[in-house]
């Protein structure tokens, strides 16, 4: 029951809630706050490639296997055995729940030139087919995958739309969850315009390419009845089906831990009150190419794994074959906590994804390995696929995210020359809990790097500048003599 508007007394009368059941799709279930509606039509609109027969017969696999309510798939396109096979290609066997009655597909072959405007035309013969779909094997569940074959060949509006009505007046009577499939139009959401005015819910997928790079979004246009999340969200289709990421967080609600964590250099958390980082917070690590940024974000994974913490490292700039031999000479030695199951590195191209797809596969990942520790090496990298405000935009949701999982995490950028702001100006300093730039400068005919906290939120921190030291022994860090000069030189190359 939800609160409904004060009756005669005053007090909040309580309105009945919508009735929903689970899609069983990840994600889908939480942004409509528990599925779709039963008994009712639900709109699945895109363009061709979408995932709309996909995201069907998810609904019909998961209802049957997880639920208990077995499903009627009416397919007007794809023969039974071509859903059977794609099916297959993501998990799902569609055979051995027809086998075992939990399923029934049945292809229908339908002709335009037999879909008329007289009054020849007539939706009883599919009624009753679909009757008898449903009735063999007590369906709860239909889908009907598309609409277009079977209105495709009617102009007159007027026929269409009372037509339509009646096809879904006849589900909703039988209390039948009706999954419906429809194709994008160019003018307005279907290509009749009309479809999403009598259905219930509405999905709209979306699968875009933005220079040459695409991404999947998800969003809720319209649902009867009930709250649910407006936004659009990242989706993806892989081995696991489709995978929603309800990421946009509306308020900061997460809570925080006094726990400190050790960075991997002990100097480093004397710098930092003694102690480290706060347990699930976001530390941002700047600096000029060379400087020691992946030798500081290296130690603090090895420091980790140490300790028996599950780590996660995303590398955008260098294959996980290279960041293990540049890090070797340093005395950090990564594979053997790959090999022992608490390390994974995940490197790919920032040009392989946009980035709603990368922020989703970043949390696929994370989901899968449950860790501690993050480190995303450089984000300063995906300026390459989105604007400085979209890759902000994606960095909130992901410390968001990982805020409220207190997962503690790394960020590595790029910085310019003067090394006082990120080169990229994704101006993501202030997302960050702990900022530490680091800086090339030439003392007496060397080149020196140094280390120094701009900010640590809520502890005591050191604002000397530093000497940070890389070498056999590890990463070290040492005091400046008070009389060294020190002039900020451009990037550099000489180091990890």
């Amino acid at each position: 029951m939800t609160p409904g508007p004060p009756d005669a007394s005053g007090s909040l009368a309580l309105l009945p809630r919508l009735d929903k059941i689970p899609t069983g799709i990840v994600g889908l279930d939480e942004i409509t706050g528990g599925g779709i509606p039963r008994g009712r039509s639900t709109l699945v609109v895109g363009s061709a490639g979408a995932g709309k027969t996909l995201f069907a017969v998810e609904c019909l696999v998961n209802g049957a296997e997880r639920y208990g309510e077995p499903g009627v798939l009416i397919s007007f396109e794809e023969s039974g055995a071509d859903l059977a096979q794609n099916a297959a290609s993501l998990g799902h066997d569609l055979r051995r729940l027809e086998r075992d009655g939990l399923l029934l597909v049945d292809h229908v072959h339908l002709e335009r030139t037999e879909i008329g405007e007289t009054g020849e035309f007539d939706l009883e013969p599919l009624f009753l087919r679909i009757q008898d779909a449903v009735d063999e094997i007590g369906a709860k569940r239909i889908a009907l995958d598309t609409i277009e074959s079977i209105f495709g060949g009617i102009s007159n509006e007027a026929i269409l739309r009372s037509e339509l009505r009646r096809l879904f007046l006849w589900l909703r009577e039988r209390g039948l969850t009706a999954i419906i499939t429809a194709e994008q139009g160019t003018e307005s959401l279907t290509r009749h315009g009309i479809e999403e005015y009598v259905s219930d819910c509405v999905i709209l997928l979306d699968h875009r390419v933005l220079n040459k790079v695409s991404t999947r979004l998800l969003r809720v246009v319209k649902y009867r009845g009930t709250e649910h999340g407006t936004n659009e969200y990242p989706f993806l289709i892989d081995r696991n089906g489709i995978t929603v990421f309800p990421i946009t967080s509306t308020e900061l609600s997460y809570e925080v831990s006094a726990e400190r964590v050790p960075t991997g250099v002990p100097d480093l958390d004397a710098m930092l009150g003694g102690a480290g980082y706060y347990r699930g917070s976001s530390v941002l690590l700047t600096g000029t190419a060379g400087t020691g940024k992946t030798s500081i974000a290296g130690r603090f994974v090895e420091a980790a794994c140490e300790r028996g913490e599950r780590c996660l490292y995303f590398a955008f700039e260098e294959a996980a074959s290279q960041i293990r031999r540049n890090l070797a000479p340093v005395g950090i030695h990564l594979a053997r906590w790959e090999d022992a199951g608490y390390l994974r590195i995940h490197a790919t191209r920032p040009t392989a994804f946009g980035l709603e797809a990368h922020l989703a596969l970043l949390f696929r990942r994370i989901e899968e390995h449950a860790p501690t520790v993050v480190v995303v090496d450089p984000v300063s990298n995906l300026v390459s696929i989105g604007s400085p405000l979209e890759v902000q935009v994606m960095l909130v949701r992901l410390i968001d995210y990982l805020k409220m999982r207190r997962i503690t995490t790394l960020l590595t950028g790029l910085a310019d020359s003067a090394g006082d702001r990120e080169e990229s100006g994704m101006e993501i300093s202030s997302l960050s809990d702990t900022w530490i730039r680091l800086q090339a400068v030439r003392t007496d005919g060397r080149r020196q790097r140094t280390i120094s906290i701009l900010k640590s939120r809520g502890m005591e921190h050191s604002d000397e500048i530093r000497e940070l030291r890389l070498g056999p022994g590890g990463v070290g860090i040492e005091e400046i003599a008070p009389d060294e000069r020190h002039a900020p030189v451009s990037a550099g190359s000489a180091g990890p």
